[in-house]
């Protein structure tokens, strides 16, 4: 996520008003958007769609939490961190506390409060893409954990941007800068917040490539209450949805499961609201829909969908009340494991791209020719899964699949609902369907999943390949069948 630049028009519209609920953490259809960093109007010079004030966001029920962007400056002038809310409040246009830059946004009291009475939660965002964070120790980060207690949450100081406004937690979208202090000071901020009259949250931001260069080992040692996993900008964004190798919300579903100090925490697929909000990842509505709900009853760690940005979504149609409410048709509440459809694994087995195994709770794709115990690299989660697994047969490998990969994306791989470690000869008898698949080209890369025609049959590339013919002996291909 991006620190934009300061923006000074404001404009105001009406809205309708809807029912307010009050957040629930451990509901599966939680909608987190961030809001503070105008990022529509970086990227657009149509003033109609700029940031509105937080609470034109808080007037229906699309939305549940807002992680207010950013603290970007850790220690800025006098010893105080340096807020800055683009269009709506920031250093440069209004006035700063004396003896720091630190901006008073005071004026923005009655609007969070209103949030908070329409139900949301209310959060400060610690970090961005740029600005200066970190910590050089514990000790440093501790205290800061207070001066942002103070600030902001339940503490009590003479400077409180938000004026009488109590937020209810801290996001921390920390990318660079490194680990150093960060669960001490998510830990101080547990402490300061234990016995308080309303509960505190603590969420983070990670890149999915895992672990996180930042947050890896924080995650690990603290209780989060929510992960808003940035799937965008990395090659295991939503553009690669269907790429075994890419694709890995079942890694973080896992580390949630068996490591994560709260056994309860929930995962959020990250989401750019449009397609100016990154730089890849954002996909239509009805791709992210039809993934998120596929991902909510397949692991039980889903939480919900995470957006960069407020502003991005509203200019997009409604972006977010479309993700809310299709997830809200696939339930808020209850959770039910797929069963092990899939064979169950057996060591040493060659599988081949787009076999599945059932193993230790969870069924797996291969992502490639593996003869290794799945796990990530040449094998990727699809699904948890829930009692016994059916037994492969003796005299073939191939497994029973029930990939989670159903959703249609711009990526150039298509979904297989079946494979077989030995590759076909081109006398088989099975019929493939080849409408609308391109033919084999020489000099064209191809990643596993990947579908082409050659010589009338359709083919489907096992993992990475270029230049090696369908059917050729280097094996890359699998052979679907005749046309």
């Amino acid at each position: 996520m991006a620190l934009l630049p300061t923006f000074t028009t404001f404009v105001s519209v009406c809205v309708y008003l809807g029912k307010a609920f009050a957040y629930d953490n451990s509901y599966y259809d939680n909608v987190a958007i961030y809001w503070g960093q105008n990022s529509y109007g970086a990227t657009s010079s149509n003033t109609a769609y700029y940031q509105r004030p937080i609470s034109f966001y808080c007037q229906d029920d699309a939305i549940d939490a807002l992680p207010v962007a950013f603290v970007d400056t850790f220690f800025g002038t006098g010893g105080l961190p340096v807020l800055n809310l683009a269009n709506t409040c920031n250093p440069t246009d209004n006035a700063t506390f004396p003896g720091t830059d630190l901006a008073d946004c005071s004026a923005l009291a009655a609007d969070i409060e209103y949030c908070q009475s329409q139900g949301k939660i209310v959060t400060i965002s610690l970090g961005g893409a740029g600005g200066g964070v970190g910590f050089t120790s514990d000790a440093e980060a501790q205290t800061f954990a207070q001066t942002i207690w103070n600030l902001f949450l339940g503490g009590k100081s003479n400077t409180r941007p938000f004026g009488s406004a109590v937020l209810d937690g801290i996001d921390l979208d920390i990318e660079g800068g490194g680990s150093t202090g960060y669960a001490a000071f998510v830990t101080e901020i547990r402490s300061l917040a234990s016995g308080a009259s309303k509960p505190y949250y603590i969420t983070g931001a990670p890149q999915c490539p895992f672990p996180d260069a930042n947050l890896g080992s924080v995650i690990d040692q603290v209780g989060f209450d929510a992960i808003y996993v940035q799937f965008y900008n990395n090659a295991c964004g939503l553009q690669n949805y269907g790429i075994v190798s890419d694709w890995n919300f079942g890694v973080w579903d896992m580390w949630a499961r068996q490591t994560s100090p709260n056994a309860n925490v929930k995962i959020y697929i990250g989401a750019p609201a449009s397609s100016t909000a990154a730089g890849s990842g954002y996909i239509s509505i009805s791709n992210l829909s039809t993934i998120a709900v596929q991902m909510r009853r397949s692991f039980p760690s889903f939480g919900g969908v995470m957006l960069w940005d407020a502003s991005q979504a509203y200019a997009n149609n409604r972006y977010d009340l479309a993700i809310k409410q299709a997830l809200s048709a696939a339930g808020s509440t209850g959770f039910t494991y797929p069963p092990c459809s899939a064979a169950a694994y057996v060591s040493g087995q060659v599988y081949t791209a787009g076999e599945t195994a059932s193993y230790e709770g969870y069924i797996w794709e291969a992502a490639y020719w593996t003869n290794s115990v799945p796990s990530s690299g040449s094998w990727s989660a699809i699904s948890a899964c829930a009692g016994s697994s059916t037994q492969p047969s003796p005299t073939t490998s191939t497994s029973a699949t029930t990939s989670a990969r159903t959703a249609s994306t711009t990526s150039s791989s298509a979904s297989k609902t079946t494979a077989t470690s030995s590759t076909a000869s081109p006398t088989t008898t099975a019929t493939g369907t080849c409408s609308g698949v391109a033919a084999w080209q020489s000099g064209v890369a191809y990643t596993a999943g990947d579908e082409v025609t050659y010589t009338g049959y359709l083919w489907t590339a096992k993992y990475w390949t270029e230049n090696d013919v369908p059917g050729g002996s280097a094996g890359d291909w699998t052979n679907d069948g005749a046309c």
